[in-house]
């Protein structure tokens, strides 16, 4: 019998040896090796403590190491871990339909469970394509759906290059994104012409062949992208006028990380389709799931819904998410993401203010990014878009000082993200902020 790796170099190696990483050359990867976490804590090999503000990948939301969803998790693998999702059911199953159905917004009543995000935007397109006839799929540039073969092609980000060309039928439109809008970025305000270009993009393809438009409600990995109001509405009146369905990616966005249980709630949208995965479960074990309207539900109880997998409604994942939604519930971290968002956001603008590479700041509850620019006057990255290793200039340093400095977030091109769970204390929140401040004054002297 072998004896399991101890030393952080010993898992290092071993890892790296027989198992391989994503989005990554494999010598280029330099991981932290964690050996425990705890709240908003992570440990590492060495016992140095970092405080988590990125919820690992915005998922972690309640926290970590919460005894209520580990008690849960243990009890149901206890009475039973599986069963086969068509041939049987459990009351865990029945219950976090329940829930589901009453926190989501609108006429959302069936859920469709997966094992992750990515499966959940899968069946996502594959129930629109079923039900409205229809095959393409309308999708953004900046979005990221997943790494599943539909899932990629629905992302618009480079990731998706490596699959191309994917699977057919998806069509591209421009995102939001006011900070850098080529139709009203230099303007005293927003225009919605991104919105109107949808419009013109469904009449070049057909509205006959559109089955659906998906979108991030806020955009996630690629800027925390936040409509401006009326986008949404504007979305929801062209697929009504259409017969569209609209599909609304809240893998990243929901489960309180905006302040509400779902961010497309901040305009009062009701989506035909809301895809979920992460906060669901806080990322304790996998699960995802795509909730359908009545309308879409009603359409096959007399039809069959041609998609199955075999880990559909696990019986071990539904326990976990319903500890899990009563954790936000009992503990009122929806409302405290709320109220720590409006801190971070004056805290943001603070940073803007203060340091001349921060370009713009965008948030909504505790869902932000800084995004760092070589000139404000002309809004010039402070890397280039998809940069190569060479190409990250100040970037390694900064994220290394964060490291030093007890703070792990995610820091990607020329952005840094601060998204840490909803149980943030204020006091906590402000320590964390302290040290990106501190790590700014190595991007601004990098300006000099």
């Amino acid at each position: 019998m072998t004896t399991p790796p101890r030393t952080r170099q010993e898992i290092l190696d071993l890892s790296r040896e027989t198992t391989l990483y994503e989005w990554t050359s494999q010598k280029a990867i330099k991981p932290m090796v964690i050996d425990r976490a705890e709240g908003i804590y992570l440990w590492d090999a060495d016992g140095k403590r970092y405080m988590d503000f990125n919820s690992q990948l915005m998922c972690v939301n309640i926290g970590h190491g919460d005894q209520r969803v580990i008690d849960a998790i243990t009890a149901q693998l206890k009475q039973i871990a599986y069963v086969a999702p068509t041939a049987a059911t459990t009351a865990v199953r029945a219950e976090l339909g329940r829930l589901l159905k009453e926190i989501t917004p609108g006429n959302l009543s069936k859920a469709f469970f997966t094992n992750g995000g990515a499966e959940a935007n899968e069946n996502a397109i594959k129930i629109a394509r079923t039900f409205t006839g229809r095959h393409k799929i309308i999708a953004r540039y900046r979005s990221y759906h997943g790494a599943t073969a539909g899932a990629i092609t629905l992302t618009g980000d480079p990731r998706r290059w490596g699959a191309e060309p994917g699977i057919p039928g998806v069509v591209r439109a421009p995102d939001p994104y006011r900070y850098r809008c080529r139709f009203c970025g230099n303007k005293s305000g927003c225009t919605l012409d991104c919105l109107n270009s949808i419009e013109d993009i469904i009449m070049f393809e057909g509205p006959h062949t559109v089955a659906a438009i998906i979108v991030e409600s806020v955009v996630g990995t690629n800027g925390i992208i936040i409509p401006p109001e009326g986008y949404m509405q504007g979305l929801r009146q062209l697929c009504d006028k259409y017969g569209i369905m609209l599909i609304c990616d809240e893998v990243m966005s929901g489960f309180g990380r905006t302040g509400k249980w779902f961010a497309v709630e901040h305009w009062n949208v009701v989506p035909d389709i809301i895809t979920m995965a992460k906060g669901l479960t806080s990322a304790y074990v996998p699960l995802g799931a795509a909730v359908v309207s009545d309308t879409i539900a009603e359409y096959f109880e007399d039809r069959p819904l041609l998609a199955g997998l075999t880990y559909n409604a696990h019986s071990v994942g539904c326990a976990a998410a319903v500890a899990c939604i009563n954790v936000y519930k009992s503990d009122n971290l929806i409302e405290n993401a709320a109220r720590m968002g409006d801190i971070l956001s004056v805290e943001l603008e603070k940073m803007k203010a203060k340091h001349p590479s921060v370009g713009d700041v965008r948030s909504i509850g505790l869902f932000s990014i800084v995004e760092l620019v070589k000139n404000r006057e002309t809004r010039e990255p402070l890397v280039p878009y998809n940069p190569k290793p060479t190409e990250l200039g100040p970037m390694p340093a900064f994220n290394q000082f964060l490291r030093e400095n007890g703070v792990f977030t995610f820091v990607r091109w020329n952005t840094f993200f601060c998204n840490p769970p909803l149980t943030i204390t204020e006091a906590q929140l402000r320590e964390g902020l302290e040290v990106m401040d501190r790590g700014l004054d190595i991007i601004d002297a990098s300006l000099a």
